[in-house]
């Protein structure tokens, strides 16, 4: 049995036929249903979305969790962002569950205060913008670089040790 039984499978491409416009639509029902139908919450904190830019009639915070790339208006759909879905509200839902295999850290990027989940091998991570009142969706990915995910186990080390 892994740590990781919380996790949903991953959703394929190649499981609806290989057809970019059925899988946008399938995996946009899937973040409907995990953040706009049903909405976790994190510390007795509501969820949000940044809606806006809206594109093709889906929120910023979809189209920032399934591409990547530096220039917001320029980013590219990826296809390990896009089958990992599913893979934020399981987090999000087995950390208040307090799961094995969840970490939790609070940091700063760009002036403001980040929540990090992540798996336990720093794998993949969850980022929550804390606006007080209610936490903000924002992003989440996977970690490929084993420095990036050194980097990230320190960043962890020093939240738990009162450095962050």
């Amino acid at each position: 049995m892994s740590v990781y039984d919380f996790l949903p499978p991953l959703i394929l491409m190649e499981d609806h036929q290989n057809d970019w416009s059925k899988y946008l639509e399938a995996i946009y029902e899937y973040f409907c249903q995990d953040f706009v139908t049903s909405k976790p919450t994190l510390e007795g904190k509501r969820f949000a979305l940044k809606r806006y830019p809206m594109i093709n009639g889906k929120e910023a915070t979809f189209w920032h969790i399934i591409s990547e790339g530096v220039i917001e208006n320029e980013r590219l759909p990826d296809l390990r962002r896009c089958e990992r879905i599913r893979w934020p509200r399981a987090i999000i839902d087995a950390f208040n569950s307090h799961c094995d295999g969840v970490k939790y850290w609070r940091n700063f990027r760009k002036g403001e205060e980040r929540v990090i989940l992540a798996l336990d091998d720093f794998s993949y991570i969850v980022v929550l913008a804390d606006r007080g009142e209610y936490m903000l969706l924002w992003t989440a990915y996977c970690i490929e670089r084993k420095h990036s995910r050194n980097k990230l186990r320190r960043e962890y080390e020093e939240y738990l040790n009162g450095k962050g």
